[in-house]
């Protein structure tokens, strides 16, 4: 229809008024402009449903909203269907739940599916960082696509991306993290294979997994100074101490609770949940004088030490690892409070003979022994409390700038 035709049907339209009963005004081909008592206007094509015959109307949308143009393009697109065979209407029910199917079996929502399905079984830490992982470095490019249409290059994309910005590492774990998302798709029905075996070797090889640690006891010894000597709130300097003379895992260190410790038999008993175990730690003199310096200050409540600004929650993921920082230390290249269970690893092994299989018990690793126990909270545990007050003992002498090779080594 000629321009001209079209601005005038687009004024007789705007300018029709709502009469007591409905009105059509019929545009042509049947296409017509519905306008109900209350003054809404709508388009609406009527057309005869092919092989079956009888009349069917087709919603095309309100007016002004969609146009005198707009109606009319919408009313030749189901012309077209037509003259193929298709019913319109059918056609939009089919689209529509294309859709909607689309939408439910998105990359993002099979994630949240499978992270839901397997979070009652992992440490809130570790899926904590699964989490924010996807939603950092996979939904904002991959949640919204169908995952059985997603592929290998789609994903290569999308993890070089954090590759880009020097995270190597994690961009080895958001693509481990995507490869196990497919294969849920896949067992679920959703997809038909995984994408992601096809990008083997696609990224640089990451380094080594490790956290920075100091394991010179020279070394040690200044660390432990600057330590005293930072700038911090009590509680963060108290879990600061005590992250050596522990070396548990920082989050169990950050989370202990006050329940948990018997300052009488001078020991700490608490659940991993990285091995699903009951762990015992011997407390040295050192470590129970500073528990018992902080408890008048934080004993009342349930955590040893709590968050500064989250009521009822446990002091931050990286309080000690900003107050390392601090202390001149990069966490990055240097030292991190997971580094401490290194430090003791290294120093008690190799400068005070301590044997393997009793550090590694202290450090509540899944090791095997000859009868395939992994892991036994009392084993060893005589042998462990001397071990945690001699290394106490160790940590002062080093701090004190004392070269730990003279200590009497264990036989």
């Amino acid at each position: 229809m000629p321009k001209l035709a079209t601005q005038k049907a687009e004024t007789a339209y705007r300018t029709a008024k709502a009469g007591s009963t409905l009105q059509r005004i019929s545009d042509g081909g049947g296409l017509y402009m519905q306008i109900t008592p209350d003054g809404k206007k709508s388009w609406r094509y009527q057309y005869t449903r092919p092989g079956v015959g009888g009349r069917n109307t087709l919603s095309l949308g309100d007016y002004p909203a969609v146009t005198v143009a707009g109606a009319r393009k919408a009313r030749d697109e189901a012309k077209v269907l037509l003259g193929d065979g298709i019913d319109p209407g059918e056609h939009r029910k089919a689209t529509k739940s294309m859709r909607s199917d689309r939408a439910a079996n998105s990359f993002e929502v099979v994630a949240r599916e499978w992270f839901s399905k397997h979070l009652p079984t992992w440490a809130k830490s570790h899926s904590d960082k699964i989490i924010q992982r996807m939603e950092k470095d996979l939904f904002p490019w991959l949640g919204g696509r169908p995952i059985a249409e997603i592929t290998a290059p789609e994903i290569l994309a999308t993890v070089r991306r954090v590759e880009g910005r020097g995270a190597l590492d994690t961009a080895h774990r958001a693509l481990s993290n995507c490869g196990q998302v497919f294969r849920y798709a896949v067992a679920t029905g959703r997809a038909e294979r995984d994408p992601t075996g096809d990008l083997r070797g696609a990224l640089p090889p990451a380094k080594p997994g490790h956290f920075a640690a100091i394991t010179d006891p020279v070394q040690a010894g200044a660390l432990l100074r600057a330590m005293d000597a930072v700038s911090a709130g009590f509680v963060v300097k108290c879990a600061l101490r005590l992250a050596p003379l522990l070396f548990v895992r920082p989050g169990e260190l950050r989370r202990a609770e006050w329940a948990e410790f018997d300052f009488d038999k001078a020991e700490w008993s608490y659940f991993v949940t990285k091995t699903k175990t009951q762990h015992l730690v011997p407390l040295a003199t050192q470590a129970v004088a500073i528990l018992r310096e902080l408890h008048p200050l934080t004993g009342q409540g349930r955590y040893v030490f709590p968050g500064a600004r989250t009521n009822g929650m446990p002091m931050s993921g990286g309080a000690v690892n900003v107050a390392l920082r601090r202390a001149g230390y990069s966490t990055r290249d240097e030292h991190t409070g997971h580094g401490f269970r290194a430090m003791a690893r290294t120093i008690l092994h190799q400068e005070l003979g301590i044997p393997p299989e009793v550090i590694e018990h202290q450090l509540a690793h899944a090791v095997p022994d000859a009868l395939g126990n992994a892991y036994n909270r009392t084993k060893f545990f005589k042998e462990r409390r001397v071990m945690m007050q001699t290394w106490a003992d160790c940590l002062d002498k080093l701090k004190a700038g004392a070269d730990v090779l003279p200590f009497q080594r264990a036989a």
